[in-house]
């Protein structure tokens, strides 16, 4: 597992560290992987506790002075890794080790370019299930997946590709959906892999109902950067047909065209052109992105081969 790194953000998480850390430290040794811990300004002991073991070889801590929020931490680690492939797990202890192996030999085995652990089903709050439900709901309404626990904490990526995306990802909870999002949007090969979520040592969880507010609000983000006419068509159609249906009485009566045919008229053309112009720079924008996720494909196929 040498190709591997572990990437982990860390908030307060000092409590639930101090008895997972050493498991984490052990099964690093055995399997030969890298480990990055991000302290996203936490103002426990985490720093502390994670500076008492920098002088191992494959471990690198990394300091946020202020809080950055969860996404905000994972793009630091995952900018700092330099193997193949790269996993995040939660610093809660709640992810097994067992299942990052699996996870990994899956990723070999399929080729793929990204691996979702799937939770399936595990007890949440209530209001933790009808969100996330909202959030599959409103993903599946702007471009089609297949994957059911696209917010996982637990994913495993090609790390060129995880690079290549994460300016286009959010520094809140809302990360682990848009970059989900973001592999399926440009036809990565993306699949879920069953794992098994423990109970939380310690602390409790960060995510509330405006963490959900704030990735549906990152959802309808990321589709305008990727497909926008997903948002603007619908509307448009929709006055243009409403104008006809509105207009056409008077028209046919001889009695001109009415201002409200008009306004919904010119509404319609309004978000037509609006989604052909932001059509056009997603187009843009995609091709830049190709282009750079094609270059960096070369280097690393030139890299194995050497």
């Amino acid at each position: 597992m040498r190709d591997l790194t572990i990437v982990i953000p860390a908030y307060n998480d000092a409590e639930a560290l101090s008895v997972f850390l050493p498991e984490l430290i052990s099964y690093c040794q055995n399997n030969g992987c890298k480990l990055i811990i991000v302290n996203d300004g936490s103002s426990d002991n985490t720093k502390t506790l994670l500076e008492q073991h920098r002088a191992l070889p494959f471990f690198t801590p990394l300091l946020h002075k202020v809080n950055r929020g969860y996404g905000g931490a994972i793009k630091t680690g995952i900018g700092a890794v330099q193997t193949p492939y790269v996993i995040t797990i939660d610093a809660d202890g709640q992810h097994r080790l067992e299942d990052v192996s699996a996870l990994h030999n899956a990723m070999r085995e399929t080729d793929a370019d990204m691996i979702v652990g799937s939770r399936g089903k595990h007890k949440e709050a209530t209001y933790r299930k009808i969100g996330k439900s909202l959030i599959r709901f409103i993903a599946n309404l702007l471009m089609p997946i297949k994957i059911q626990d696209i917010n996982s904490g637990m994913k495993i990526y090609r790390t060129n590709l995880a690079k290549q995306y994460l300016q286009l990802c959010p520094d809140n909870m809302a990360f682990s959906d848009v970059i989900t999002l973001s592999f399926i949007h440009h036809r990565n090969l993306v699949l879920a892999h069953p794992i098994t979520v423990l109970p939380r040592t310690s602390g409790t969880s960060t995510i509330s109902t405006k963490t959900a507010f704030d990735t549906v609000m990152e959802l309808l983000n990321i589709v305008m950067l990727f497909n926008p006419t997903r948002i603007f068509l619908p509307p448009a159609i929709f006055f243009l047909l409403f104008s006809a249906v509105w207009g056409l009485p008077f028209i046919l009566r001889d009695e001109g065209v009415s201002v409200g045919t008009l306004l919904l008229f010119l509404t319609g053309v309004m978000f037509f052109f609006l989604g052909l112009f932001a059509e056009q720079l997603a187009a843009i924008r995609n091709s830049l992105n190709r282009a750079a996720c094609k270059s960096d494909n070369i280097v690393a196929v030139g890299d194995e081969r050497q």
